[in-house]
């Protein structure tokens, strides 16, 4: 199974130009846990001592629907090549600490808790690569357009911005305060990306003006190059930069399918690539000047049900008794097999195993098919050959997801399973360009394959993926969830004891498993391939990637 997040993130924004730290785990052996950690694997070594210049190369699925990361249509690809690009207020070590990032912001701390208010102090070098300043306004506009309060911004989660009440001017142009009407737990999660003003001042700029390339960014490195007849996004350095030089001279990002990842990189196409599957994991490690650096990262495959009202999954009953016929631990010893000690299914929906928090709270979808039958009759769901129907209508069940072989081979497993019910399951499999904007978005699946990204700030995901507003659809997919629900996300989110809002967050996820929302499934072990003259940069885990560090050693 391939797990590394190239479909769609969650709210917890990426945190972008981080510091590397430098703990490192065993990367040598295929075994390992799936357990996110406090180490990662990234060959940490002193730029002082790398080559100035080289071109680094990566691998993305497909172009990025909109270079709008907190649009709708962004996935992780976008996440992906965005991540050298643009302002964070915070940078992530591989324990989950949060540092405040000097390169934009010379601080940012809470400053109140009655109300709750942040204060953010830009750092005076900073500037767009129009070379107009990064100011307060950009906070303010960008804290507007993520609010909700106008339906015409496409956002993808307000990220805490609906209860924000207001962003002022500081001591200066330089200075934001940002005062809150409710309180919200992860405010280090705001403005992560930050975008200019032009790109949040309309509903019409931020759906459009950024949709095929980046007008304005404001990292180390800039999109010098957009080729899509070749297939590839060129980043090359900042010449307005005010930071670190960077060590590498450019980034080069090359649309390719999985099944080619792989050849890219035994055929030296590539210098570093995501890694799923022991046969691949095993080929890339026997490939002469290729690593395999391994930290667990808290991303997650799943199952995504369509509970939309006249879907035939409508029902939460339906859903969970489809649910128990499902053997989640067979999907993860045939996907992580080799590749973790001991796999295990993901059984929690906000927390990665490993993770403060974390609980098995997946009780209601136990897999056991003999009970799964039984309640498929109860709610009159009779067996008619090797098919249940009910009133003339047959379970028959569309699974959708990304043209890739391991996610047909995890559907397949879900096929076998559900036959032995009486349930028909249809493998439906899409080009990544077309799965979510023409597919899942719209609504067009009964149950759907693909994955979540996280991050260190785990609660973020309630909000965008699990709160239901019919009129704003934001992550939720299956359009599943109850005015209930949203309440106690809402209680979560405005827990500021982080002991107290673990507890809630855990209260929030034995909902969302007793609704029947989604089946999480592989947890990602995080094998990367590396190219082993590539110091900086390999399996991040939790940690946030110092684009200036990342380099070719001498």
């Amino acid at each position: 199974m391939r797990i590394r997040p190239l479909v769609t993130r969650l709210a917890i924004p990426a945190v972008a130009v981080g510091l590397l730290v430098s703990g490192c785990s065993a990367g040598t052996g295929p075994g390992g846990t799936a357990d996110v950690g406090t180490t990662n694997d990234i060959n940490p070594q002193d730029p002082a001592t790398l080559k100035d210049g080289g071109n680094l190369r990566m691998q993305i699925d497909s172009f990025p629907e909109t270079f709008n990361s907190l649009h709708i249509d962004s996935d992780a690809d976008v996440s992906q090549v965005l991540d050298p690009l643009m302002p964070s207020p915070f940078t992530v070590d591989a324990a989950g600490q949060f540092t405040v990032n000097h390169d934009y912001f010379t601080d940012v701390k809470l400053t109140g808790t009655d109300p709750q208010q942040v204060t953010y102090t830009i750092n005076p070098k900073a500037v767009w690569t129009d070379g107009s300043l990064i100011t307060w306004e950009d906070l303010q506009s960008e804290a507007v357009a993520l609010a909700g309060a106008d339906k015409g911004y496409q956002i993808n989660s307000p990220s805490g911005f609906d209860r924000v009440a207001k962003v002022e001017r500081g001591t200066d142009d330089r200075q934001a305060i940002v005062t809150f009407s409710h309180p919200y737990a992860e405010w280090q999660g705001q403005f992560s990306p930050l975008y200019p003003k032009a790109v949040t001042a309309t509903p019409q700029a931020f759906n459009d003006l950024d949709r095929s390339t980046l007008t304005v960014s404001a990292g180390p490195f800039v999109i010098s190059n957009i080729d899509r007849t070749q297939n590839r996004i060129t980043l090359g350095r900042n010449p307005k930069w005010w930071g670190t030089p960077p060590k590498l001279d450019t980034v080069t990002f090359s649309v390719l399918d999985i099944s080619a990842v792989l050849g890219g990189i035994q055929n030296n196409e590539l210098d570093y690539a995501y890694m799923s599957g022991l046969s691949n994991v095993t080929a890339a490690r026997n490939t002469p000047g290729i690593v395999i650096r391994r930290a667990a990262q808290p991303s997650y495959s799943v199952l995504t049900f369509n509970g939309a009202n006249g879907s035939i999954l409508a029902d939460p009953k339906l859903r969970l008794a489809i649910s128990k016929a499902i053997d989640r631990q067979a999907i993860v010893n045939a996907s992580q097999h080799g590749i973790v000690d001991d796999p295990k299914p993901l059984n929690n929906h906000i927390f990665m195993a490993g993770q403060k928090g974390y609980q098995d709270n997946s009780a209601p979808t136990a897999f056991d098919p003999n009970q799964a039958a039984t309640e498929l009759d109860a709610l009159g769901w009779k067996l008619n050959g090797d098919t249940r129907e009910k009133d003339g209508r047959k379970l028959v069940l569309r699974d959708v997801m990304y043209q890739q072989d391991l996610w047909v081979d995890t559907a397949k497993i879900i096929q076998e399973n559900l036959a032995k019910v009486g349930v028909k399951l249809d493998i439906q499999t899409f080009p990544g360009q077309s799965l979510f904007t023409g597919v899942i978005n719209p609504g067009n699946f009964d149950l759907a394959q693909f994955s979540w990204s996280g991050s260190a700030l785990p609660l973020g995901a309630l909000e965008q993926i699990y709160a239901y507003y019919p009129d704003n659809q934001q992550g939720n997919k299956g359009r599943i969830g109850s005015p209930e629900l949203n309440a106690l996300i809402d209680r979560t989110l405005a827990e500021l004891d982080p002991a107290k809002a673990i507890d809630l967050a855990n209260q929030c996820d034995k909902m969302i498993w007793e609704e029947g929302f989604s089946l999480p499934l592989n947890q990602a072990s995080g094998n990367y391939a590396v190219r082993s003259n590539l110091a900086n940069i390999g399996a991040f885990g939790l940690a946030s990637a110092d684009w200036t560090k990342i380099g070719f050693v001498q």
